[in-house]
Order: structure tokens, then sequence, then C-alpha cells
């Protein structure tokens, strides 16, 4: 669709799979599908070892520049093993001792070293970085003579903002009510241009998560540098193609779509963790408060199970500062950030334009109280419950400090002292948060989860039926001192 003719993919086509042959499970035509997609297709046929055809089709690809180029490339699983050949067992451990030999020997090496680099080869290697420092050196030159804006140029290329992005950010009042999508989409409008490298879009849902970015131009063929992406209903394809994106260089993106299809974007966001790519991924619409669209609709798991991915920052803001403070982790840390945000309103709570420092800490004390009874910690919307709650208790005479915890993984990353400053060992602590308690033995004596699927009903209904009121809180507060 954006016709980018750069992008060369080689199809291995060797009819091979673990399984066996893939015509056990295969017969479309892939060239046929390729070019109904609007891809230059080459078919080489059997060409794995010939170097000069190989060559010959990727120079090919290279020159459409209208279209990307699938070259289709015939191998031989295995070859030139001299038995394993054409084998699915080719794809295991399944060349031993003896094939190896033979093996060896057809290729004219040695066989009784284990690793053997030719002189030639070692040689070719070591001169690669001496032949390229001459184009190098001239890309260098045209850098500097350039002209261009180095500041946003640099930003652009580690993925970040300029020196002193985040006096960018926007700050709300206390009393607004205001859907952290929302505020999401405000953060974004107001750093573009301290944050020159910040592209992306929604799956279908840009105006929804809160992912639109106006006045930049929309990407297209004719317009390859406009910075709004529209990937259709492509959740798993957008991950990847944001993964990639940040591998390479050049630009922060953000990704957005509802909390609920993370499912279907799983492995490029485990990807993205493993190799630390610097992904805004944004999902909204974060707990049954989603209302009538139902239980298929209603994230119930989908936090607990993005916090079950190493290496992945989970960012669920209490209310719109949180989240603008959490946009300055996502822009300045390295790695993925998830941020979780809501449909629905929340209040903007006295505290929180204060509180970038203990949001990058993972947690922090929001209301806090003489000698506390209680602890009542939480998490994005459930953060103006536990503040609600903490004020029925102290009706009946019980101190309760409040928690707000937008990131596990932050806070776990802190000292013990720190830890025990936010949630004292000795003081009962109750965890709110409106999805499964999984984890949060960790963090709390006790939790108000949801350990079923949701509900179709408008949103503060179905958390009112689930136990997410002041006064349930405040009753489960209770119950845990007793």
């Amino acid at each position: 669709h954006q016709r980018l003719g750069r992008l060369v993919v080689v199809y291995d086509d060797n009819h091979i799979s673990i399984d066996g042959r893939t015509e056990l499970a295969l017969s479309d035509d892939a060239a046929m599908r390729f070019r109904s997609y609007g891809w230059h297709v080459l078919e080489l046929g059997e060409v794995g070892e010939d170097l000069d055809a190989l060559e010959a089709g990727l120079r090919e690809a290279a020159t459409h520049e209208d279209a990307p180029s699938l070259v289709i490339v015939r191998t031989r699983i295995g070859f030139p093993a001299t038995r394993s050949v054409d084998t699915a067992a080719a794809h295991g451990y399944a060349i031993l001792d003896e094939e190896i030999a033979e093996t060896k020997r057809v290729l004219g090496i040695p066989e009784d070293q284990t690793f053997w680099v030719p002189d030639d080869v070692l040689a070719w290697y070591r001169d690669l970085g001496a032949r390229g420092r001459s184009d190098r050196d001239a890309w260098q030159a045209r850098l500097d003579a350039a002209g261009i804006d180095r500041a946003a140029w640099d930003a652009c290329q580690a993925g970040g903002g300029v020196a002193g992005w985040q006096e960018k950010l926007p700050v709300w009042e206390p009393g607004k009510n205001v859907a952290t999508r929302k505020a999401n989409a405000s953060v974004i409008g107001a750093v573009l241009d301290a944050v020159p490298g910040l592209v992306g879009g929604g799956a279908d849902l840009t105006g929804n998560t809160g992912t639109t970015i106006s006045g930049q131009g929309v990407m297209s063929p004719e317009e390859p540098g406009g910075r709004q992406l529209f990937f259709g209903v492509r959740e798993h394809a957008m991950g990847s193609i944001a993964n990639g994106m940040a591998l390479h260089g050049g630009t922060l993106p953000v990704v957005g779509t509802f909390l609920v299809f993370a499912d279907y974007m799983r492995p490029a966001v485990r990807l993205a963790a493993l190799s630390q790519a610097r992904v805004v991924f944004v999902w909204s619409h974060d707990s049954v408060g989603v209302g009538e669209d139902g239980p298929t609709h209603q994230p119930v798991e989908h936090v607990a199970s993005l916090r079950a991915i190493p290496g992945l920052r989970v960012l669920r803001p209490a209310d719109a500062n949180e989240t603008a403070h959490a946009w300055r982790l996502a822009v300045d840390l390295p790695g993925p950030s998830a941020m979780i945000l809501t449909r629905q309103d929340v209040p903007v709570l006295d505290g929180t334009a204060e509180a970038a420092a203990g949001v990058a800490q993972g947690a922090y004390v929001l209301v806090d109280v003489v000698d506390p009874d209680v602890v009542l910690v939480g998490t994005g919307s459930e953060v103006a419950l536990c503040v609600d709650a903490a004020a029925l208790l102290a009706e009946d005479g019980v101190r309760a400090r409040v928690v707000s915890m937008p990131c596990w993984e932050l806070f776990e990353a802190q000292d013990d002292d720190v830890q025990d400053a936010v949630l004292p060992e000795d003081v009962p602590t109750l965890a709110v948060e409106a999805g499964v308690g999984m984890g949060w033995e960790r963090w709390a004596d006790d939790v108000v989860s949801i350990e079923r699927f949701g509900a179709s009903a408008p949103g503060e209904e179905v958390l009112a039926r689930l136990g997410y009121t002041a006064e349930n809180v405040c009753d489960r507060a209770l119950a845990l001192l007793d």
C-alpha cells in the first residue's frame, strides 16, 4: 500500500516443514498471492547455490522503486549433506558425526577441524572496516554540510526528544474529568515539535485510542513524510512495523488499539521487549468500564499478561497528569512502553501534577496520614476509587494511606528502602485494580479484583456490580483490618 520499493523479502521455497513436505498442509500459490497484494515478484527457480543468479535477482528487485519485491528462491534444505538433504530431519540435529565428515569431504574442507575459516575469507572480513571508512567519511561530510537542525536530527536518531522537550507536556487542574486516552492525544499533540521522530497511529481505532497526529500529514506514497499512519485492522502487523521502525532508528513509533486486542499483537510486543525496541504501545478501553461492548471487549486478564513479559514497561496512569508523566518515561527511557488507558472519564487528582518523580519510581504516596492503619494501593482509574474510600474510612476513624502504583516494573527496580517507605511491611495493604488479582500478592495482603469475565451493561454499572465502589473498598479494608 505504501509502495515501499526498498523492501525486499526473500522467500526460501524448500518444500520442507518440520512435519514433513509442505504439501501436507500448503497448496496456495505464493507468487500469485503477493502479486495480488501489489508486490513485484521474481521467481528465480533453483538457484540456491548460484551466487551470480542470487545477486542478479536481488539487484533487479532493488530497481523496482514503486513496489516491494518478493524474491522466491527454490533451495534444498540440508544441501550438501549426503543423507539429510531434502528431509524434515534437516531442521534439527540430524547431521551427526559420520555424515558431518562425509559432507566436509564434499565441500573440500578439513575434516579434523570443528571450526574452520579460510584465510582469504578471514582477510576479506578484516578488510571490511577499512573499505567502508571512505563511505562513512563521505556520509559525515554530507551531514555536516546539510544545514539541517542537528538537535532535531539527533533526537530523531535517538528516538527521543530535543533538550527540554518535557516543558511541552500539558498540565491539568484537579477536579477536571478527563479520560486518559484523551489525555494521551493531548500529550502527543503538545510534544510533536519537541519529539520530532514521533510517528504512528492506530489499527482502525486511531481517534478512539488517542493516537491521532494532527497537522503533520498522512503517510502515503504521495506524502512519505506524513507522521500519521493508518494501519487498518492489522494489529499484529502494526506492532511488527513499529518494531522495525524503532530498530532501524530515526523514529519513535506510537501505535494504538483496544487493550483486549493486545492478544493479536503479543508476538510483536514480546519481540519489542526481547530486542528493547523503543516503541510506545497504546492500549485504551482498559477495563470492564468499556461497558456495553460486553465481555468479549472488556479486558480482564490482559494487564497481568502484559506485566508477565520481561522487559516491557507497563504504565497504567491514574489520571491525565500521570499520563503526561508516563510519556516522560516512554520518551526518555530505553525499551518499549505500554500505555494502559481508560475509555471513561476519570477525575484529575490533587497531587498528580507534581508527581513526575513518583511516577518515575513506579509508585508513590498520593494521600498520606500519620501512622496509617491501612494502605490502599491502586492503578489507573481505581486510584480515584481509593481516594474516595480513604475518605469514608476516615469517617470511621481509620487512617488510610493512598498509593498510586502506575508501573510495577519501575517500582520493582527500586531498593528496599524506597519500597518500604511507600508500602510499609507492617501496615496491612489492600490493592484495587479492575482486572485479575494475579501478581498483587507481591505488593498487597488482599486485592479487590475481577476473577471472571465482564458483563454487558453501562460501564459504571458493570464496575459497581463487580465491587468497584468506594463503599465496597472501604468494607474490604475494614475486613482486612479485622
